[in-house]
């Protein structure tokens, strides 16, 4: 099947469940809007004329600052690439989380179970809760972690740190010490830097 007739089928076949059907350098993106998540991923899997039955990846994508530039529209995405073995096919699903402050996305793992770890390390890193995951935790980060660290908005040095207590013979976790601090290249400061 060529990517032409796929971005056709999968048209037709998601019909309005999907909010856009995009072909674009060669690859098929769908994306959709939190309610049809779970609908559109099982007819994927399941269709007869689809069949991706492997979710080769899953992530979560922050757009508050998508390049560099004020964004308009909802902050968190989740990305999954799907593969059909039988069609030699790949396809994107992106579908937009609709609470910024507190998003929460239905689990996709009892359709694709290698879903789990990944949905998991997006709750890490970007604290999307995975509604139905069967064990939602951390995976990447400390248990005591604070935040989400691939939020844009989070400080490069974090909220806290840990060192080992020399008197308390234990590991210790304290707000963080570094003074934060801008650093500009020598040729931006120094107006005559280079000889010109």
């Amino acid at each position: 099947m060529h990517v032409n007739d796929l971005y056709l089928a999968v048209q037709n076949l998601l019909g309005d469940k999907a909010e856009k059907v995009i072909l674009a350098f060669g690859e098929v993106t769908v994306e959709a809007q939190a309610g049809n998540y779970r609908e559109i991923m099982q007819l994927l899997r399941d269709h007869e004329s689809m069949h991706f039955e492997l979710l080769l990846d899953l992530c979560g994508v922050d757009y508050s600052e998508y390049k560099n530039e004020p964004w308009e529209g909802q902050r968190f995405a989740v990305v999954s690439q799907l593969l059909s073995l039988q069609n030699n096919q790949r396809i994107r699903v992106r579908v937009w989380v609709a609470d910024d402050d507190f998003p929460v996305l239905s689990s996709v793992v009892d359709i694709y179970n290698s879903a789990d770890w990944y949905e998991r390390e997006a709750f890490d890193l970007y604290g999307i809760m995975f509604e139905g995951h069967p064990d939602l935790r951390r995976i990447l980060t400390d248990y005591g972690f604070v935040g989400y660290p691939f939020r844009k908005d989070f400080p490069v040095s974090g909220y806290v740190e840990m060192r080992y207590d020399e008197q308390e013979k234990r590991v210790v976790y304290q707000p963080v010490t570094i003074e934060p601090r801008e650093i500009t290249p020598r040729v931006v400061r120094e107006e005559n830097y280079g000889g010109h």
